[in-house]
């Protein structure tokens, strides 16, 4: 090899590197931003107050961008200059999570819902008697004018959430080059037996994306939402309380800054690069994979490649249908495309709706719950991700040895699953809703349930969701249906005293008959089970992404080498338009019919949901996801059996070829050494 040979491909080796570098941080600061957002769906839920259905079409909306343009991008981007695509996305993503953001500024203050005005919460010096202040049971049907509606909506900012939806559309349209351009880019240039490791050093950077997200998420849930505009002594509820919302627009700013800057880089790299280790060696073997899977483990189907070829627009658009229909008679392909369509239906609805599911079913507060995800869960998939490529790379697993850690892998985290089913803490204990007035369990979607002998001469309204912990234990949908009769105190230190109701439930009567603003606590035995839940949540998180890698691999070399690049592109498009559009909506939707007290907006009508019926919550969503699960086994224990099939028709294929003869042309000796041969080595494999 020539010197200049030489430095060239040292230069290549270089860029190679600064590729893998940059793409690794592309991958953390696109996680970064969609963790994040999942981390706010509940703020951005309570800002604007919206159903979980609706906030499952906000979530949707990525995959919506992500389905507009990838499967041209994953087509033509092949043949184009594929980092500086990658650049230019990472430009779009950036402008989504700063618009993402403005709704903040065009909304006016947030107005939490209360049974009392703001300014007296605030300055309140014992004169407020719940009882009497209240409006009637019938003032449900508040009417405005028209410019009172109008003013009041404007203030609300009540269709401000079409932004958040735009822009996070913008993101999935920036994020479409990243994976199949990046991911194809990679495997082109680099070893064979490098690429696994590769992607899951790619990827466990990546998943300190999520982490950050999240921790990210948890602080600003924490921070009310109009920090600086308005006096925090002022506000009555806390970051527990299901009225609160954080400071969900600031971390957009954040997440769309450092998506900017990983930008940079690609503008700076070449189109293509030399091949590592061409240089030292021209076979094509490798250390990771069998003879048979360094065909890629196709049927033999030639194509002739040029290192360059110029081709017009008008020959690709030409080619595309063609190649399609090429990719899609690859069963194996199409299989593992179904595969992932199922399990990742059921990972979307769980990842978007499990902050809430702690919530709800743990007592947990958003804050904390974003925080334990963020610190708990998502260092268990980075671990089992590395876990998957070292198993992989040190074992020298081929096709099959990675389609087994996948299946096994899938299986475990299943089982671990299922048993989180039958976990769970009872309802919250709420007045009319959950528990009688007596204290009996009663479960009630009728809001009328809410009122009773002990507050019907209070008049009091069945909308505001302001509560109130009594003495007892028990927690009251407001003060006036506690039948408090006067109070005490300012702001959140404001108590409520002579409450009727309380004193109805105490067994025997007691004197203290008061209530603080928020929610009782949940009982110490619902600790102890969450800390459970949590255990079985991480080892299942390890678990299922030690398969991810190697389910990664087996995509890869299922397909042709000239239709790497679309075949990735297309998986994308259907898992996200199929396996992400729809799970938040359905997910959302069946979660919303679980709801016990809606809130009510700022300008009347339903607003967000402020309480659910724990049990059917838990049935719906871990249910649900369970089903997923389970069909994703299935289909993977199918997609093992075509792979397994294939394996040893290929065998049989190059030991024929080894022979001197063709397919058709071996004599029963041969064959029967072939078989033999194959035999022994599927048990070696088996072994390993």
């Amino acid at each position: 090899m020539s010197v200049e040979s030489k430095k060239t491909h040292e230069a290549g080796g270089s860029k190679l590197k600064l590729f893998l570098v940059s793409l690794a941080f592309v991958y953390f600061a696109k996680a970064f931003c969609g963790a994040y957002l999942k981390s706010s769906i509940t703020q951005i839920e309570r800002r604007f107050d919206i159903p979980s259905s609706l906030i499952g079409v906000i979530d949707g909306s990525f995959e919506m961008g992500n389905l507009l343009v990838i499967a041209f991008v994953s087509y033509f981007g092949a043949k184009l200059h594929r980092p500086r695509l990658i650049g230019i996305g990472c430009l779009i993503m950036a402008t989504g999570s700063f618009l993402i953001a403005t709704p903040h500024f065009f909304q006016g203050p947030y107005k939490y819902e209360t049974s009392m005005s703001h300014g007296s919460q605030a300055n309140s010096t014992g004169n407020i008697q719940p009882c009497q202040s209240n409006h009637s049971v019938d003032d449900g049907e508040e009417t405005y004018d028209a410019a009172t509606q109008k003013d009041c909506e404007r203030a609300a900012g009540s269709s401000m959430w079409i932004y958040v939806f735009l822009g996070n559309m913008l993101r999935g349209i920036g994020e479409t080059p990243i994976m199949p351009l990046g991911v194809s880019y990679l495997d082109d240039f680099s070893r064979e037996e490098n690429t696994p490791f590769y992607l899951a050093c790619i990827h466990t950077v990546g998943i300190l994306g999520p982490m950050v997200g999240f921790m990210l998420g948890s602080f600003l849930a924490k921070i009310y939402v109009d920090v600086g505009f308005v006096d925090l002594e002022s506000i009555t509820i806390t970051h527990k309380d299901s009225r609160w919302v954080g400071a969900w627009w600031l971390g957009f700013i954040v997440t769309g800054t450092v998506i900017l800057l990983s930008s940079i880089p690609f503008f700076f790299l070449p189109k293509s690069l030399p091949k590592q280790g061409k240089e030292k060696s021209g076979s094509k073997g490798t250390e990771l994979t069998t003879v048979t899977e360094q065909e890629n483990f196709l049927p033999e189907e030639t194509h002739d490649h040029e290192e360059e070829k110029t081709v017009t627009i008008r020959e690709m658009v030409k080619d595309f249908i063609p190649s399609l229909r090429r990719l899609f008679k690859n069963s194996i392909f199409s299989m593992m495309i179904l595969t992932y369509l199922v399990s990742v239906n059921g990972f979307i609805g769980m990842i978007t709706f499990k902050p809430k599911f702690m919530e709800q079913i743990y007592g947990q507060s958003a804050s904390k719950a974003i925080f334990l995800i963020g610190i708990m869960n998502l260092p268990a998939v980075a671990l089992g991700i590395i876990t998957g490529g070292f198993v992989l790379k040190r074992f020298k697993l081929g096709i099959v040895g990675a389609a087994r850690v996948s299946i096994t892998a899938s299986l475990g985290s299943f089982c671990l699953l299922s048993i989180q089913v039958f976990l769970h803490c009872d309802n919250a204990e709420v007045a009319g809703l959950t528990v009688s007035y007596q204290g009996a369990p009663h479960v009630s979607y009728n809001p009328q349930t809410l009122l009773t002998q002990c507050n019907t001469d209070c008049s009091c309204s069945l909308k505001p969701w302001d509560p109130v912990c009594g003495y007892n234990g028990v927690t009251y949908a407001s003060p006036c249906l506690a039948g408090c009769q006067t109070s005490s105190g300012a702001g959140r230190a404001m108590v409520f005293h002579n409450c009727t109701c309380i004193g109805e439930a105490m067994t025997p009567a007691m004197t203290n008959m008061s209530a603080e603003l928020g929610q009782c606590q949940r009982s110490s035995n619902c600790d102890y089970k969450f800390k459970i839940y949590m255990t079985l949540s991480v080892i299942g998180s390890f678990i299922s992404a030690c398969g991810g890698t190697p389910g990664y691999i087996v995509l890869l070399r299922s397909i042709q080498p000239d239709l790497k690049s679309l075949a990735l592109g297309m998986q994308t498009l259907i898992v996200r338009t199929l396996g992400g559009i729809p799970p938040p909506i359905y997910f959302g939707a069946l979660i919303d019919r679980t709801c016990l007290k809606w809130g009510t907006k700022q300008c009347g009508g339903r607003g967000a949901c402020r309480l659910y019926d724990a049990n059917a919550f838990r049935v719906t969503f871990l249910g649900l996801i369970t089903g997923l699960y389970f069909l994703a086994n299935m289909l993977w224990g199918g997609l093992y059996y075509k792979i397994v099939k294939r394996q040893k028709k290929l065998a049989l294929r190059n030991q024929a070829k080894e022979n001197g003869l063709d397919g058709n042309g071996v004599s029963n000796g041969h064959a029967s050494i072939s078989i033999a041969k194959n035999k022994e080595d599927t048990n070696k494999e088996s072994t390993i």
